[in-house]
C-alpha cells in the first residue's frame, strides 16, 4: 500500500489496523518491519498521501477500493488441519466491511486465500451488507528482502474478477491505479479463480525447484559432486534457468509451505490424490533437509553433541529480512537442544523476544528451561567464543567478513564449520584449521560420517 502512494501522490492510501500499539510503530521513525527500502518509501508519503489509523470503521467508510492483507495462517485444529488455510480473519475483516460500508466498495484479496474464497467473502459481504461490493483477487509475488524493487517494477501484476459488466469495470479501475507506474502489458487480468490458484501454484513451482536441488546435494555428497556446478550446468539451459537452484539448508517464509499445504488439501478435497501427494513431497524435501544438515553435524561430531556449544549464525528464513516464519534455523535448534546441545544464536536483525517466542513454542519448553540450552548473542565473534561447532542458517553477507582466523583461536578443537547455506570461502576454512561440510560439495576427509 505504501508503494501506490508512494508513486500515486493524488491516491490517498489509509492503512488500518485494529492494534493501536501496531499503528503507533508504524507512525514512529522506527518502522515494525525491516525490509530494504522500505524506510524511505513511508517516510516519502507518510502524512502527505498516506496514513496509518486505528480508526477501522471511518476508513472503510471513506474508502473506494479496500485490500484486505490479513494474515492466513496453516489451521492448526479442526477439519483441514496441517494443510487448510484459517480464513477467519478474513471472514471477520469482511464481516467488519459489510457492516459498516454505506457505499458501494471494491473489496480486494490481497492475502494469500483457496480458490474460490472470493466467492464465499462475496456471499458473506452482499448476505450482511447495506451496499454492493465487487470482489478481486489481486494476489502479491513479492519476496521478502527485495519486496521494494518487486514492487517498484513487478513481473506482473495479477488482477481477477467476475466476467461480468460490475465485475470488469472494478478491475479495469484496479488496473489503472497500477498503470501509474506499471506498463499495461505486464497487468494481466483473468478470471477470479485463476487469479487466486495462480499464486498457489507459482509458489509451490519455486518452493519445488529448491527442494530438487536440495534432493540432488545429497546425490552430490554421496557421488562426490558439487551441487554448484551441477546447478550452473542445468541453469544454462535457457528452458530452466538459473533462478532458485541454489543448495541449502532449506526454504522457508509465510508463504512456501503454507501455500503448498493449501494446495495439497485443495487436491485432496477434489479426490486428486495422486496429485496432492506430488505437492505434498515437496515440503517433506524440505523438511529431510533440515533433518539431513542436523544429522551431518551430529555425526560429524562424533555422534553426539551433547553439551557442546554450537554457534547458530542467522535465524531468519532469509537475508535481509527480520522474518522468522518457518525459518529453517528453528528447526535445528530444535533438534540441537533434542541432543542437549549448547546453542548460541546470533542474527543481526531479528528482535531476541520473537527468538525466544519461536523456540519456546517449537521445543515446547518454558523460558526458563529453554535459557539452560540457548543463548542469544550480540555478534557473531560472541556467539562463536569457545564454540565446538559453528553453523550458517542464514546467507547475511555479514558472516561472509568475519575474521575467522581469529573466530578459529577462541573456539575449542578440533573447530568445525557447518555451512548451511554456501557463502563462504570452504577452501580458505580449510587452511585455517576448520573441518567444514557444506551442503552438496565433496565430503571434507576429516569429518566422520559413520
Amino acid at each position: 500500500m505504501a508503494m501506490i502512494a508512494y508513486k500515486c501522490s493524488d491516491v490517498k492510501v489509509t492503512v488500518l489496523d485494529i492494534s493501536a500499539e501496531r499503528i503507533a510503530a508504524w507512525n514512529s521513525d522506527n518502522l515494525p518491519i525491516y525490509e530494504p527500502g522500505l524506510d524511505e518509501v513511508v517516510k516519502a508519503a507518510r502524512g502527505k498521501n498516506l496514513f496509518f489509523s486505528d480508526k477501522v470503521d471511518d476508513g472503510i467508510r471513506e474508502a473506494d477500493i479496500i485490500f484486505v492483507a490479513v494474515n492466513t495462517p496453516t489451521k492448526k485444529v479442526g477439519l483441514g488441519a496441517g494443510r487448510a488455510a484459517d480464513l477467519t480473519f478474513w471472514e471477520l475483516a469482511a464481516r467488519r466491511i459489510a457492516s459498516v460500508a454505506e457505499t458501494p466498495k471494491i473489496v480486494v484479496e490481497k492475502s494469500t486465500v483457496p480458490i474460490k474464497t472470493a466467492e464465499a467473502i462475496s456471499a458473506v459481504l452482499h448476505a450482511a451488507g447495506k451496499t454492493t461490493f465487487n470482489v478481486l483477487s489481486n494476489p502479491e509475488f513479492l519476496a521478502e528482502g527485495t519486496a521494494i524493487e518487486d514492487l517498484t517494477a513487478p513481473d506482473r501484476v495479477l488482477i481477477g474478477g467476475t466476467t461480468d459488466e460490475e465485475g470488469l469495470a472494478a478491475a479495469k479501475k484496479l488496473a489503472d491505479v497500477y498503470a501509474r507506474w506499471v506498463p499495461r502489458e505486464r497487468i494481466l487480468t483473468t478470471n477470479v479463480w485463476s487469479s487466486e490458484l495462480s499464486k498457489l501454484v507459482a509458489n509451490s513451482f519455486l518452493a519445488q525447484r529448491v527442494s530438487s536441488i536440495n534432493a540432488v546435494s545429497a546425490i552430490c555428497e554421496a557421488s562426490g559432486a558439487d551441487v554448484d556446478e551441477v546447478a550452473r550446468a542445468v541453469g544454462m539451459d535457457s528452458r530452466i534457468g538459473p533462478k532458485f537452484l541454489k543448495a541449502s539448508v532449506g526454504f522457508g517464509g509465510s508463504c512456501f509451505q503454507k501455500d503448498i499445504l493449501n494446495l495439497v488439501y485443495l487436491c485432496e478435497s477434489m479426490g486428486l490424490a495422486d496429485v496432492a501427494e506430488y505437492f505434498h513431497w515437496v515440503v517433506k524435501m524440505n523438511d529431510l533437509q533440515k533433518s539431513r544438515f542436523v544429522g551431518r553435524i551430529i555425526h560429524g561430531m562424533y555422534n553426539t553433541v551433547t553439551r557442546k556449544r554450537i554457534a547458530l549464525l542467522g535465524f531468519a528464513f532469509k537475508k535481509d529480512t527480520g522474518d522468522t516464519r518457518e525459518s529453517a534455523a528453528i528447526d535445528i535448534c530444535k533438534q540441537l537442544i533434542e541432543e542437549h546441545a549448547s546453542v548460541a544464536i546470533y542474527d543481526p536483525k531479528v528482535d531476541p523476544e520473537q527468538i525466544w517466542m519461536d523456540l519456546t513454542q517449537a521445543c515446547r519448553m518454558d523460558l526458563i528451561e529453554l535459557k539452560k540450552w540457548v543463548s542469544i548473542t550480540g555478534s557473531a565473534a560472541e556467539a562463536c567464543a569457545a564454540a565446538h561447532a559453528i553453523a550458517v542458517a542464514t546467507e547475511w553477507d555479514e558472516f561472509k567478513d568475519l575474521d575467522f582466523e581469529k573466530i578459529y583461536e577462541g573456539m575449542s578443537k578440533p573447530s568445525f564449520l557447518f555451512d548451511g547455506r554456501n557463502i563462504l570461502d570452504h577452501k580458505k576454512l580449510r587452511k585455517i584449521g576448520f573441518v567444514v561440510y557444506a551442503i552438496g560439495k565433496p565430503l571434507d576427509s576429516s569429518l566422520n560420517t559413520v
